[in-house]
């Protein structure tokens, strides 16, 4: 590749968007409407995905609020294939670090470029590999496994294209390790290029990229970063009869039944309150003993006391 090419790891944060090197944007095919709920979102992204990381608050609310409205297809796009370019200011691994330390600031979501410097990744394809071997086991499950790789990628600064790390991430949310394994080796690996395949035929050219279609087929789709109210109007769209569930939290710590793992900006967003009274919240709850937390040079991750 040239050096006109951007870089895909230099994930723009004034648009919210990691982009594929070489991608074209016209897509010649529609994703498969839903069959089982009325709205059935295709989530193009990747393990390692800052942007994706920024709109976990957006997307863990939209959830809760339409959840019953919803079946997510979670798809892998194939981030980071390898390093052989040169563009865009990143030209190795080392400097990405203080990249996504900027975008940990402007997403406000902690990120530890620290893994760049100490444990380079040579590839986003294991890790979405793992992704879609754990969906074989159980669609659920992988979700929270993704969180986890995320979790130890952008906090931990583990390299989650190593078997143990993926191991790791497995064990903490209950996959059979040894299925995943072997899901990994073997069918695993179609499926990952079905997804890359099915990503070129949509016109997918960076990440996140999410499809809203409807069982007619009606879809709009949102590109990047977007405001939670954007998500809302995206589902709105194709299938206006959708009615908010209120999210019951009886008390502050109750949004911890839902999501084991919550940022500062992930509990604001949710629970609709500012970021400066989620701090105070959550600080509350862990000096009364009532959470854990991991502290990062940009950030805090509270969680559920083991």
């Amino acid at each position: 590749m040239n050096n006109e090419i951007k870089n895909p790891l230099i994930c723009d944060p004034e648009n919210g968007i990691c982009e594929i090197p070489g991608s074209d944007t016209t897509g010649t095919e529609q994703p498969v409407p839903t069959e089982k709920k009325p709205v059935k979102i295709t989530y193009y992204t990747d393990p390692i995905c800052s942007s994706c990381w920024g709109i976990e608050p957006q997307l863990r609310k939209l959830k809760l609020e339409y959840g019953e409205y919803l079946e997510m297809d979670y798809r892998m796009g194939g981030l980071l294939p390898d390093w052989s370019y040169n563009s865009g200011g990143i030209s190795k691994p080392t400097d990405v670090a203080s990249h996504w330390e900027e975008v940990s600031a402007h997403y406000e979501m902690p990120i530890d470029g620290g893994v760049w410097l100490e444990d380079p990744l040579p590839s986003s394809y294991p890790p979405s590999i793992a992704v879609k071997a754990a969906q074989l086991q159980d669609k659920e499950k992988a979700v929270r496994f993704m969180r986890k790789l995320r979790e130890l990628l952008f906090l931990d600064r583990k390299n989650i294209t190593r078997w143990e790390v993926i191991a790791e991430a497995a064990v903490a949310v209950g996959l059979d390790t040894f299925q995943l394994k072997e899901d990994y080796e073997g069918r695993a690996n179609t499926l990952f290029q079905e997804d890359l395949a099915y990503a070129r035929k949509l016109g997918v050219r960076g990440f996140p990229t999410l499809f809203f279609t409807d069982e007619h087929s009606n879809q709009t789709m949102l590109y990047g970063f977007k405001p939670y109210q954007d998500f809302e109007n995206a589902l709105l769209k194709v299938f206006p009869e959708a009615k908010k569930t209120d999210i019951e939290l009886p008390t502050d710590i109750s949004l911890f039944d839902h999501y084991p793992t919550l940022t500062i900006k992930e509990y604001a967003v949710i629970s609709g309150i500012t970021t400066g009274d989620a701090e105070e919240k959550l600080e509350n709850l862990f000096t009364t003993d009532k959470l854990d937390k991991q502290v990062i040079k940009t950030g805090v991750l509270y969680k559920t006391k083991n």
